[in-house]
């Protein structure tokens, strides 16, 4: 094995990163070392660059948080998995496990949890280390690239579905259909879901007809008026995995009365506040909650459906050394499902 490793490196937050040659970690006690196949390019990525968050990423810094490989080595004490053995590591790459929100299955809130790619190094490098407890395996055959953005984007609409409390044959407004919500709206037709499909891309919403979405609904032409011309009454449930904070403001006046939206894309920056009528939240009962990530089940499960087929991520690979460029076509909104980047 060679001493060092390609890796993506940000040294500073609003520079691009650095490709450069850096030492390959060693692994330590209950850790493993992953050789990495391939890791998936997130908006969250592009927020820790940016410096969009009030915590800010650990520097220096290797991002990358949707990430499949094969373990490499294992640090002292662990036994599984197994060498050679398919492996994925998502977000959240540690968390306490003694804490009341671990201890009630909500480990996504733990406050002594670890993020992979921002407070711990992440996968776009050659190999990275990771919790032996907090990797999933993947199944046998599966294919590595394919499923990459299940890691962050299938997980993390995966929880926001079963969040927003939506009974099959409901309807769901998804809005955004990018990195998140192409998948999502397969994870909502596969859980026997109604599914409006909302963006400002034609070609994006044309993808969400291919995955079953009855209704589609271009996010400039007043969409809350169209979801209630196209649904009458409004939808049951909003999952908003845009960015855009009028989307975030636009899903609570889709909701019917009784509804619930999910917030999971996050705006950074300014623009990191929503108003909304307090009358109708409270006279229609209306719910607005946030969904973060997802726990080791939560991936499970989502893994689960991209097994038996019903889930397939529309992925285009591309080499680490575009990472600056596959960003800054991000920031201009010109990426179609995910791109992933091909490691080894």
């Amino acid at each position: 094995m060679s001493q060092t490793m390609k890796a993506a490196v940000l040294y500073a937050v609003g520079e691009p990163l650095r490709i450069e040659q850096v030492p390959i970690p060693e692994p330590g006690p209950g850790e493993i070392l992953i050789r990495i196949a391939a890791c998936g390019v997130c908006h969250s990525d592009l927020h820790a660059m940016d410096g969009d968050w009030s915590d800010l990423p650990t520097l220096p810094l290797i991002p990358g948080h949707e990430i499949t490989g094969h373990v490499a080595a294992h640090g002292s004490g662990v036994t599984e998995p197994a060498l050679g053995t398919a492996v994925g590591m998502p977000w959240m790459y540690s968390a306490c496990g003694t804490c009341e929100f671990c201890l009630g299955g909500m480990e996504t809130i733990c406050a002594r949890r670890e993020s992979t790619g921002y407070s711990k190094q992440g996968g776009y490098a050659e190999y990275m280390i990771a919790p032996a407890a907090f990797v999933s395996n993947i199944p046998d055959g599966t294919d590595l690239y394919a499923l990459a953005p299940i890691l962050c984007a299938g997980v993390t609409t995966y929880r926001g579905l079963m969040r927003s409390h939506a009974r099959p044959g409901q309807w769901v407004a998804v809005m955004g259909i990018g990195g998140l919500g192409h998948v999502a709206v397969q994870y909502a037709i596969a859980m026997g879901f109604r599914v409006a499909a909302i963006d400002v891309g034609a070609d994006k919403l044309e993808l969400a007809r291919g995955y079953g979405a009855e209704v589609l609904i271009n996010a400039l032409d007043n969409p809350v008026e169209t979801v209630k011309q196209q649904i009458p009454g409004g939808v049951h449930a909003v999952l908003v995995t845009a960015t855009a904070n009028a989307a975030f403001e636009q899903s609570v006046k889709m909701l019917r009365p009784g509804g619930t939206v999910v917030f999971i894309g996050l705006p950074g920056g300014d623009a990191d506040t929503v108003r909304a009528s307090i009358s109708s939240i409270s006279g229609w009962e209306l719910t607005i909650t946030g969904s973060n990530i997802g726990t080791r089940q939560d991936l499970n499960e989502a893994i689960a459906f991209v097994a038996r087929g019903q889930v397939k991520a529309q992925v285009s690979l591309e080499q680490l050394d575009n990472i600056n460029d596959i960003f800054d076509r991000m920031r201009k909104g010109q990426l179609v499902g995910r791109t992933i980047l091909k490691i080894s």
